[in-house]
């Protein structure tokens, strides 16, 4: 059914290890194919950061939204079916699709499975999906920390042992990549959580996504199954996913949160300094002293004795 996207990552696979053996790479090696699946989740992480964007601005308007959406559901507590055409109604009004908050998820994981189904062809030496058995051969026999690109935790001794690899290294490596896995799952639920708590306080789905967060280093046994590639591609991926969290949350902080304060005194600052340096620059002039009249106060001539004395006749 989806043989064709596998066939697409199969292929693009290998035209990404046939430049990396054009610039000098080992082609039976294992950091030609290590760095093939690196570059090819990267590249798709790149065509995805739009569509990141795009679900941050829906998460803003969501946000925005919640209290018309309150209004809604405690109008219609008791009509569920009236409840669900009046939201959608709200959502279709403001230009708001919810799909859009988790579409990037939705589309990674088609491409998880993907090359979990190539590599899982390849390590079963099956020559589909782009690769010949020249390459199917080379990517088995690849060493990545002396594990083969293909194994698992699962894999036998003997055939861990007949690509010259010592089993208890190769299980030990298993090991510690599903604990990384694992680790960096938890990390980027954290951060993600950590961001839709400011935006939306209330979130009814926070108890749920707080459990799904605590459990997220449980993903990390599901990883025992996982050839070491795919294991490569996940830890990329999740590494990639809190890089571009950090940028983006600190490009576009969420309303009330401590990155929006922050922003917003250090503009009110910078706008206060620079009216401080625009008024510093203007030098008034100060005002030239006014002379102030002289006040002549006139003192009374002094009268004669007699006349003091109220002119009383001589006797």
């Amino acid at each position: 059914m989806l043989d064709w996207l596998y066939n697409i990552v199969g292929w693009v696979l290998i035209q990404i290890h046939s430049a990396l053996t054009f610039i000098g790479f080992d082609p039976d090696g294992g950091w030609a194919w290590g760095l093939s699946i690196v570059l090819l989740t990267v590249l798709m992480r790149l065509i995805m950061v739009p569509l990141f964007v795009k679900q941050m601005h829906t998460q803003r308007k969501m946000q925005d939204m919640q209290p018309q959406l309150q209004k809604v559901r405690e109008r219609y507590k008791n009509d569920k079916q009236r409840q669900q055409q009046e939201m959608m109604k709200l959502y279709q009004e403001s230009g708001t699709n919810p799909v859009m908050g988790c579409l990037p998820l939705l589309l990674q994981m088609p491409v998880f499975f993907s090359l979990f189904s190539v590599l899982r062809s390849v390590a079963q030496g099956q020559a589909q999906y782009g690769f010949t058995q020249e390459l199917v051969e080379s990517a088995r026999g690849a060493l990545i920390f002396h594990v083969p690109i293909a194994a698992q935790f699962t894999s036998s001794s003997a055939e861990l042992e007949s690509y010259g690899s010592d089993p208890i290294i190769a299980k030990t490596v298993i090991v510690i990549a599903c604990v990384i896995m694992g680790t960096t799952t938890f990390l980027t639920m954290r951060q993600s959580m950590k961001r839709t708590t400011v935006q939306m306080a209330d979130n009814p789905m926070a108890q749920s996504q707080k459990i799904m967060m605590y459990l997220a280093p449980a993903f990390g046994l599901f990883g025992l199954g996982m050839p070491i590639g795919v294991l490569i591609y996940w830890v990329t991926s999740n590494l990639w996913t809190m890089g571009q969290q950090h940028l983006m949350y600190r490009k576009f902080p969420a309303p009330g949160s401590e990155e929006a304060k922050a922003g917003a005194s250090g503009a009110s600052g910078a706008a206060n300094g620079s009216a401080k340096g625009l008024l510093g620059k203007r030098k008034e002039s100060a005002p030239e002293p006014v002379e102030e009249p002289k006040i002549e106060r006139k003192q009374p001539k002094k009268q004669s004795r007699a006349k003091r004395g109220g002119g009383r006749p001589k006797q």
